[in-house]
C-alpha cells in the first residue's frame, strides 16, 4: 500500500512513518527538509512531486501553535501552513486521483473552551481563532469526500512524548524541584500519549466504518493542576506553584487565553465505540512510561 504523509518529520509523523514501514507500506513524505530516501520511504519537498495516486493520504503538516506569540503575521502563517497547504493538497489530489482514505489533522481547539462541558465528536464548534482555524482546516479536507474518499479528521489533544513536544516544555521547572501550572490550574487538559496517537491513526486507517471527526485524546482528561501534581510526585518535586494568568497574558497575549489558560474535557467516543484499546488510558500509566 502506498501512503503519502505530510508533516512526516514532525513529532507524530516520524513515529507514524516508522510504523507504516514496519507494516510493509511504501511511504512518500512531504517535508521542507532535503533528506535522502530510505528503505520504503521517499522524501519530496513539493506536492507536485507526488505523481502517482496514493492509497492513503495522512495530512499532519502545520506550524506549531505554541511556538510563538500570536501576532497577526504569525496567525496568518499558521493558517497558510494548515488550511492553505490542505487546499493545495486537495487540488493536486483531484488532478492525479483521489485516495481511498484521507486522514487529516485538526485539534480539540475546534470545540472552544469550557470548564463544565464534555465534548464528543457530535459537539458543535466553538469561537475564537483556534476554533475557526480547525473548522476551516476540516472543511478543506472534506472536499475530497465529493471525490469518493473516506475522510477522517483527527481532533488531537496535547500529545505527550518524553523528548519532544509539550511534555518537556510543560515540565521544565520540574527539573529544579518546582512543579508549576498556568493560572488557577482548574482548566482541562485533554491529552494522549504519542504511542496511542500513532496507534489511533493506524486504527482509523484500518477501520472502514470510521469517517468524519475523531477525538484523539485519552479517555481521562485531567486539570492542569492535577497533571502537575501527578508529575511532581514522580519527579519528587519539593514545591508547587501557579504562574499568574496576568503574567501569561502579558507575555503571550491571545495565545495565553486560547491555549494555556483554558481547555476542554474531550471524550474519544469514536475510538471507544470502534474497539480501540489505549495502551496508556490513564495519566499515571503515561507518566510512568514517560519517566522511565
Amino acid at each position: 500500500m502506498h501512503v503519502f504523509v505530510t508533516g512526516g518529520t514532525g513529532l507524530i509523523g516520524r513515529s507514524l512513518v516508522k510504523r507504516l514501514v514496519t507494516r510493509g507500506n511504501d511511504v512518500t513524505v512531504l517535508t521542507r527538509q532535503t533528506l535522502t530516501n530510505e528503505h520504503s520511504v521517499t522524501y519530496i519537498t513539493d506536492i507536485g512531486q507526488l505523481e502517482t495516486v496514493a492509497d492513503v493520504v495522512i495530512n499532519l503538516a502545520g506550524e506549531g501553535l505554541a511556538e510563538k506569540r500570536w501576532t497577526e503575521r504569525y496567525k496568518q502563517k499558521i493558517i497558510t501552513s494548515r488550511v492553505g497547504l490542505t487546499d493545495a493538497l486537495v487540488s493536486h489530489l483531484k488532478k492525479i486521483g483521489a485516495p481511498k482514505v484521507i486522514i487529516s489533522g485538526s485539534a480539540i481547539g475546534y470545540y472552544g473552551a469550557s470548564e463544565t462541558q464534555r465534548f464528543d465528536e457530535q459537539a458543535s464548534s466553538g469561537t475564537g481563532f483556534g476554533a475557526n482555524l480547525c473548522s476551516d482546516w476540516e472543511q478543506s479536507a472534506r472536499v475530497l469526500e465529493r471525490e469518493g474518499s473516506r475522510c477522517v479528521l483527527l481532533r488531537t489533544g496535547v500529545v505527550l512524548d518524553k523528548h519532544l513536544g509539550a511534555y518537556p516544555q510543560m515540565t521544565q521547572s520540574f527539573k529544579f524541584g518546582v512543579a508549576s501550572w498556568m493560572g488557577q490550574g482548574n482548566h482541562w487538559l485533554s491529552w494522549i500519549h504519542l504511542e496511542d496517537m500513532v496507534n489511533g491513526i493506524l486504527h482509523c486507517m484500518d477501520t472502514d466504518s470510521i469517517s468524519g471527526p475523531v477525538n484523539m485524546t485519552s479517555p481521562h482528561a485531567i486539570s492542569h493542576k492535577s497533571f502537575s501534581h501527578a508529575v511532581s510526585i514522580k519527579k519528587r518535586c519539593f514545591a508547587e506553584m501557579g504562574i499568574p494568568a496576568r503574567l501569561m497574558r502579558l507575555l503571550l497575549g491571545e495565545m495565553a487565553d486560547e491555549l494555556l489558560l483554558t481547555g476542554q474535557n474531550v471524550i474519544p467516543t469514536v475510538l471507544n465505540d470502534t474497539g480501540f484499546a489505549f495502551t496508556y488510558p490513564t495519566l499515571e500509566a503515561a507518566i510512568a512510561a514517560l519517566e522511565t
